[in-house]
């Protein structure tokens, strides 16, 4: 297709514990020594998630996806409404998630996972203290990095810098 430009493709990368290294194949397979993958979706932070269809539950109002609600029978689902995003929101969407692009990769996977940590504390207004309760956490998932302290705070910064936070006042933030 000469001159046709292809659509943009989203160039966001998953948080690396979101990875979950499989063990190798046993040397007898066919591809002896292949190493695989599972991506765990619940450590990808929901901003970062960009749904095109969602389920209304009947005992809810809220929009819910539908591969999340395990918790109905297949009659139960049918029960529920399926909504499917236009263009334009999945556009808006994206656009509010792309600045996390201009954050080098390297660095990316702290930001998501410091986003998850955030969303984790169940709160729209939180202090950094509040987001130190998850040290041990990160510092495993970064056994590398001997400053979590330090990074947690940087990375919060890079989520305000991106718009994914609000600054309120020294060592206060907000969701938007």
């Amino acid at each position: 297709m000469a001159g046709k430009k292809s659509p943009a493709r989203p160039q966001l990368r998953l948080p690396p514990s979101a990875i979950i290294k499989r063990k190798p194949l046993s040397p007898t397979a066919r591809r002896a020594g292949w190493i695989g993958c599972n991506f765990a979706l619940n450590r990808i932070p929901a901003e970062a998630r960009i749904w095109l269809v969602t389920t209304i539950g009947p005992q809810s109002s809220a929009a819910v996806p539908a591969a999340s609600r395990p918790d109905l029978s297949p009659g139960r689902r049918d029960a529920c409404a399926t909504v499917i995003a236009t263009p334009e929101e999945v556009r808006a969407r994206f656009k509010r998630v792309k600045p996390l692009k201009e954050i080098p990769v390297t660095q990316r996977g702290w930001t998501l996972d410091v986003l998850n940590v955030v969303n984790r504390l169940g709160k729209t207004e939180f202090t950094t203290t509040d987001a130190y309760i998850f040290e041990r956490e990160l510092e495993q998932l970064y056994p590398d990095n001997r400053n979590i302290k330090a990074k947690i705070r940087q990375q919060l910064q890079e989520l305000r810098d991106t718009g994914l936070l609000l600054h309120i006042e020294r060592g206060v933030w907000r969701l938007p």
